[in-house]
């Protein structure tokens, strides 16, 4: 179970709502192109690495209700940062350059919960 807060309220009173959540992790890649040569994900082959990332997560059996979902996002408004993907619910950003970093994540972050701390964007 996760508490989700709802917003906005008056401080200091939050009201939490307590839900199953159906992914143990959510990890959305961007995969947004832009127009005219402009900085995004796509030019670094975003959705061939995330494609990856979901055969992978799959083949190691982490996938499905209650482990990891691999989606496709659009601009996520990190172009500069790019390519990146976040995962929830932490809410961790990361860039990543090939698919070893990728593995690194999925190995780490995404099967023992530990944040790759040299991929980690703020």
């Amino acid at each position: 179970m996760h508490c989700f807060y709802l917003f906005p309220l008056p401080l200091p009173l939050y009201s939490c709502i307590v839900a199953p959540m159906y992914f143990k992790h959510h990890v959305f890649f961007c995969t947004n192109q832009r127009d005219g040569g402009r900085e995004c994900c796509q030019r670094f082959g975003a959705s061939e690495v995330r494609d990856y990332a979901k055969q992978r997560v799959k083949a190691l059996g982490l996938s499905g209700k209650d482990g990891v979902r691999i989606n496709a996002a659009g601009c996520l408004d990190r172009c500069s940062e790019g390519p990146v993907l976040v995962v929830y619910p932490e809410g961790v950003w990361y860039n990543y350059v090939d698919k070893e970093d990728v593995d690194e994540i999925i190995d780490e972050h995404l099967t023992h919960g530990r944040v790759v701390e040299r991929l980690k964007i703020g």
